[in-house]
């Protein structure tokens, strides 16, 4: 599977590929810049929303419009304006990142302090009431957050830590028990689940993006033309595409990559709450 460039501007911090099947669109973000990124890879034309803040994610609400993690807290934005959810109790100096939403709606999306102070962040849920809830504190740089097939695991990255963990997840209540380690990788940043079961994650640093078996083994590595490489999603129709986002490094990346594989993903799910 060889990566093909994305003829869009280059971000300083590219992040959260995600699909958008409602109009068949590859969403993502670019973070200190607040920018929310829309490609419509028909044509591969593109439209930017400006946010005037660090967004961490943007999700699709299934009621139209989209929901941010935005510096500030989650957010919905919807005809041209942008209106906080809720707000995280959260320390001056920490912004939101990355985050996901399971098949009930709910929205998961962490924190971290902008100088990676250790053990500063947290995890957050926002169900559909809009109620937010911490479920995860002492988290240093929380990144990638995915579901396996049949949402009794959740998968999550504090990527200070150097590993994957999983939880066992209950669909029903959204609670996460019995936290341990999936696999340990090299600053593993956002993620992704197949089909399968497998997990792909981006390695921060390591210009790849490694594909995990269930039991945590890897099993294939796609090399990426960039060290900082941020996340990945599968898009398109049949959610064949592998979307990866990168970071500039100075000199290179903050480049969005692509290429078809004979491996499908799983719907992005939209958030499901009650609108400002």
């Amino acid at each position: 599977m060889k990566l093909e460039q994305v003829p869009v501007p280059r971000a300083a911090l590219a992040e959260g590929p995600r699909w958008d099947a409602a109009t068949g669109t590859l969403l993502w973000v670019d973070i200190p810049a607040g920018h929310v990124h829309r490609l419509d890879p028909a044509g591969d034309e593109r439209e930017t929303i400006e946010l005037g803040q660090p967004v961490g994610v943007a999700v699709p609400h299934a009621s139209g419009g989209l929901m941010l993690a935005l510096r500030d807290g989650f957010a919905r934005h919807a005809d041209g304006r942008t209106d906080l959810v809720a707000r995280p109790p959260e320390p001056e100096g920490n912004r939101m990142n990355d985050g996901a939403c399971d098949r009930a709606g709910r929205f998961f999306a962490g924190t971290k302090a902008e100088d990676d102070t250790p053990a500063a962040g947290s995890l957050y849920r926002l169900a559909q009431d809009r109620t937010c809830d911490k479920v995860l504190d002492g988290v240093t740089i929380s990144n990638g957050v995915g579901w396996s097939p049949d949402e009794r695991l959740m998968y999550y990255v504090d990527t200070a830590t150097d590993r994957i963990d999983v939880f066992d997840y209950d669909p029903a209540t959204g609670t996460l028990d019995g936290r341990r380690e999936f696999a340990a990788l090299p600053s593993p940043d956002g993620l992704t689940v197949d089909a399968a079961g497998h997990v792909w994650v981006a390695l921060w640093g390591g210009a790849a993006v490694v594909r995990l078996r269930p039991d945590g083994r890897t099993n294939l590595t796609v090399d990426v033309p960039a060290t900082n490489v941020t996340s990945c999603a599968f898009g398109g129709p049949d959610l064949n595409v592998l979307y990866v986002t990168t970071a500039w490094d100075g000199g290179a990346g903050g480049e969005l990559w692509r290429c078809r594989t004979p491996h499908t993903g799983l719907p992005a799910n939209p958030y499901r709450g009650l609108t400002p």
